[in-house]
C-alpha cells in the first residue's frame, strides 16, 4: 500500500500531522473501543483517521457527539467508510463485525477486527459459542491472532488480524512464558475482574451506576466466549492442549482488567527462575513488563501496557500469575493501534508511548 500526504485542505483540524501518513477507517467509532481508537490516533505520527461510521450517529460531527473528541473539529460520522483508506478497524458487535470486515479484506485492504469474529479458528466453535453460523468462514484460517508478544512476525504480514479480547489478552500474557517453557499443565483456572466499560456502550440494562456501585458479581460462569479463546491461544504455545476454567466478574470501576491465573506445575522451580523466565520471554516486548509486586489496574490506566506478576506457590505446587491491563487499551483499541503499526511497517510503539493516568 502507498501512504498519502495529509494536507491542511484535506483535514484542517489535523495540522500537527502533516507528514507522510496512512489513512485509517474505523467502523463503529461510537462505541467505547472505537472512540478510544480515535483518541489514540489523534497524536499518531504516521496515521490519521479519515473516515468513520456510527450506526446511531451517522451525519453528526464526531466532536459534537462526543465532546472529549472535539479536537476532531469538522470530522463527520458517516453511514459507510468513505474515500480510500489504507487500513480499517472494526469495533462492531460480534457477527456484525465479520460481515462488515469481509468486503475490505477481499478487496485487499488490511483489516483489524476488534470484535470476537475471527479469534476462534473453527467455524463450529463460533457456532457453539455465539449461537449462529460464522458470516465469513473462508477468512478464519488466514486471520492472525493479534498478540504481538507471541505473533509479531505473522502480524507484520497479515491482511486480517483478530484483535484479542480483553480478558484473554491479560490471561494469555500472564501465562504465556510458563506454557511455552512447558512449566504448567491442566487444569488452568482464570479468575478475572473487569471494569464496566468492558460490557460495551450499547449493552443496555444492568450497568447503571445504581446497578454496579458497591457491587461485585460473576457472570457467564463456565459459559463465557473468552474461555475457548484463552484455551486455544495457550494451547498453541505449548506441546499439548490445555483445559481452562474461566470466571469473569464485574467490579465498580470504569476501566481495567485484573486476571489471576492458577496452574499446576509440571516440575519444581524456584521463584527466581520463573521471574528470569518471564523477563527473558518479554525482553523484546515494548508493552508487557514483569512487575516485582502485584500490579494494580490503575498502573495501566489509559495505556497500552500489560503488567504481569508470576509467583510460585511451593506448598501446593502451583503457578499463580497475575495479568493487568486497560480493557480499552491493551485489551482493545491500544492493541489495535499496535497491530496497525506492525501491519503498516511502522514502529510498534508509534502513538502509544503514554504513561498511566493517576490517580
Amino acid at each position: 500500500m502507498t501512504p498519502v500526504t495529509a494536507t491542511v485542505d484535506s483535514f484542517a483540524f489535523h495540522t500537527h500531522n502533516q507528514a507522510m501518513t496512512y489513512r485509517v477507517g474505523i467502523i463503529n467509532v461510537t462505541g467505547f473501543a472505537g472512540m478510544e481508537a480515535a483518541r489514540l490516533l489523534w497524536n499518531h505520527p504516521s496515521a490519521r483517521l479519515t473516515s468513520a461510521t456510527g450506526r446511531s450517529l451517522a451525519g453528526q460531527l464526531l466532536g459534537e457527539a462526543f465532546p472529549g473528541l472535539s479536537v476532531y473539529g469538522g470530522f463527520r460520522v458517516d453511514e459507510e467508510i468513505t474515500g480510500d483508506v489504507d487500513i480499517v478497524m472494526s469495533a462492531l458487535p460480534t457477527a456484525a463485525s465479520a460481515s462488515a470486515c469481509a468486503p475490505f479484506v477481499r478487496a485487499g485492504v488490511p483489516v483489524i477486527d476488534i470484535a470476537a469474529d475471527f479469534r476462534l479458528k473453527a467455524p463450529a466453535d463460533f457456532q457453539a459459542w455465539f449461537g449462529q453460523p460464522h458470516p465469513a468462514p473462508d477468512l478464519l484460517e488466514e486471520a492472525v491472532y493479534g498478540l504481538p508478544e507471541v505473533n509479531r512476525e505473522r502480524i507484520r504480514g497479515a491482511r486480517l488480524v483478530a484483535n484479542p479480547g480483553c480478558y484473554p489478552a491479560a490471561s494469555v500474557l500472564a501465562l504465556a512464558p510458563a506454557v511455552a517453557a512447558g512449566l504448567i499443565e491442566s487444569p488452568v483456572i482464570v479468575d478475572a475482574k473487569s471494569g464496566i466499560s468492558g460490557a460495551g456502550r450499547g449493552t443496555g440494562g444492568g450497568y447503571s451506576y445504581a446497578d454496579v456501585n458497591e457491587d461485585v458479581s460473576a457472570y457467564k460462569v463456565a459459559n463465557h466466549n473468552h474461555q475457548p479463546e484463552i484455551a486455544q491461544e495457550l494451547s498453541a504455545l505449548g506441546d499439548s492442549a490445555l483445559t481452562v476454567t474461566f470466571t469473569p466478574h464485574l467490579v465498580p470501576m470504569t476501566r481495567g482488567i485484573h486476571a489471576t491465573c492458577y496452574a499446576p506445575l509440571r516440575r519444581k522451580v524456584t521463584a527466581a527462575a520463573v521471574t528470569d523466565l518471564y523477563r527473558d520471554f518479554y525482553r523484546d516486548a515494548p508493552f508487557t513488563r514483569v512487575s516485582d509486586q502485584p500490579p494494580h489496574t490503575k498502573h495501566t490506566l489509559g495505556t497500552n501496557s500489560c503488567l504481569v506478576h508470576p509467583v510460585i506457590d511451593e506448598r501446593n505446587g502451583m503457578l499463580v500469575a497475575i495479568g493487568v491491563l486497560d480493557n480499552l487499551g491493551k485489551g482493545a483499541a491500544g492493541q489495535a493501534i499496535e497491530n496497525m503499526n506492525l501491519m503498516l511497517g511502522l514502529s510498534q510503539t508509534d502513538g502509544l508511548s503514554l504513561p498511566a493516568v493517576y490517580p
